[in-house]
């Protein structure tokens, strides 16, 4: 990674000490199970229970008979069929981030969640390990997504690779024949929509918010090329949004939407975009491109006619010659730590069949969780020369520190930081602020919180 220059200059302190408390065993709560993933063989492990397990989930489109997917109560039935006394339930969460953690803290969430944001070093206090690091890297992807002092207490429903779902038919009218791979192609590619075609350029999404959050996902692995950017040497880098002058990093992601904001290839008014309707305008042809992961391509496709018209390409960012994509886990299961122990074996169970029988993520046109599985989606047929990256964990001792250091530059990066990305296209429609001022704005917070928890700086950002 070539944009990363080493400082030479003395480290201004050792890195924070982070609060170590002792780690969990392995085991739930004292009368827990002893039952981990690996150990699961389905259909014959757990036969003889008979219970009923809640499931708090994000997928409230799921639990809806309309869904133009699996729902819930299809994959339900199917588990049944292996395990008839085992009764799941689901409940939706709206706003999830938000109530999952309200759920979370006040113990009112059932046997089973979808993890929201906390702490490594807090999984412990919430969920049951399925086991350990060692015992399922080579079973499962992202087994460090949510993993604390060796023990994995979350397994992700689904991967995630990012790029830019588009309208085929869109960019084919606009005369586009080939995918962009910069910035700058990227940026011509929208005023060609704009000069030759009725569709919105770009839809930003903005009046969601987590829509807006989505473009965080880009500035790691897709950007850098690097899998232990994120994880290692973001946290001990300064001036990290800054332009390394190769049209790399996050300061050429967050370009693009700025550069597109400014040269109104964007939607007439930001502030009342809908992201339902927004689904349909794609799939008629009025959009021409969102950034979002691959899970929005099967909800794009099914709400209209012109599923085929749907693609999904890299995005247009090339780290010396090559283009990456960031592969990432989604919402990760976790089972109550509190849980009866037949509930908790009920639930490994369940997410297990989830994980290796149901096909979850490929219905949901993502990437699968089991490693037994190499099945590549059809979104994915546009990434055939594109390098997949699954970031690496933070060394040991920093597990924390990237929350930390989210909290105290409030920069809230890949998560939540919805209201940071709103500003970019604020600034830019309003040209209140250029890019640049923003930048600076955002690496003072960053080179502050390294300051806060006394960083080992060993990185800038510098162009070349």
């Amino acid at each position: 990674m070539k944009a990363l220059k080493k400082i030479v200059t003395a480290a201004t302190a050792a890195v924070c000490a982070l609060s170590m408390a002792a780690c969990g065993t392995g085991s739930g709560s004292s009368d827990g199970t002893e039952l981990t993933y690996d150990k699961i063989e389905l259909g014959t492990t757990g036969k003889d229970i008979k219970t009923t397990v809640n499931l708090y989930s994000h997928r409230t489109d799921m639990l809806q008979d309309t869904y133009n997917g699996t729902t819930w109560k299809q994959y339900i039935e199917e588990f049944n069929k292996l395990y008839p006394n085992i009764t799941v339930k689901v409940e939706g969460g709206t706003n999830y981030g938000d109530s999952a953690l309200t759920r979370l803290q006040g113990g009112d969430w059932g046997d089973m969640m979808m993890i929201p944001t906390v702490d490594a070093s807090e999984l412990q206090n919430y969920f049951l390990p399925f086991g350990t690091v060692d015992n399922l890297k080579d079973k499962i992807h992202y087994v460090y997504a949510q993993q604390y002092d060796g023990n994995v207490y979350g397994i992700s429903s689904t991967g995630n690779a990012v790029g830019i779902v588009y309208n085929k038919a869109v960019f084919k009218a606009a005369g586009i024949t080939e995918n962009p791979k910069t910035p700058e192609e990227f940026i011509n590619d929208l005023k060609l929509i704009k000069e030759k075609t009725d569709a919105i350029p770009l839809y930003t999404n903005y009046a969601a918010g987590w829509t807006m959050g989505a473009w965080d996902a880009y500035i790691g692995g897709t950007a850098t090329g690097d899998a232990k950017y994120m994880n290692q040497e973001l946290l001990h880098t300064q001036d990290p949004f800054s332009d390394p002058g190769d049209g790399t990093h996050a300061y050429n992601v967050y370009k693009i939407l700025y550069d597109a904001v400014a040269d109104g290839l964007i939607e007439d008014d930001f502030s009342t975009t809908d992201w339902e309707g927004s689904k349909t305008q794609m799939n008629s042809g009025k959009i021409a491109t969102m950034v979002l992961g691959s899970w929005a391509v099967s909800q794009i496709k099914s709400v209209g006619e012109h599923a085929d018209d749907i693609g999904y390409m890299p995005f247009p960012i090339t780290v010396d010659g090559k283009q990456y994509t960031s592969s990432s886990a989604d919402y990760a299961f976790g089972i109550n730590k509190d849980a009866s122990k037949e509930n908790q074996e009920a639930s490994m169970i369940f997410i297990k069949w989830m994980t290796e029988k149901s096909h979850f993520a490929t219905n949901e046109g993502g990437l699968p969780v089991d490693k037994a599985d190499t099945t590549l989606p059809d979104v994915y047929s546009e990434f055939k020369d594109v390098t997949f990256v699954e970031d690496e964990p933070s060394v040991e001792g920093e597990e924390d520190l990237f929350n930390d250091l989210n909290s105290d530059s409030e920069l809230n990066i890949n998560a939540a930081g919805d209201a940071r990305v709103q500003s970019i296209v604020e600034n830019a429609a309003n040209k209140t602020k250029s890019y640049d001022d923003l930048v600076k704005e955002w690496n003072e917070k960053w080179n502050g919180a390294l300051k806060t928890e006394n960083v080992d700086v060993k990185y800038t950002t510098v162009a070349k």
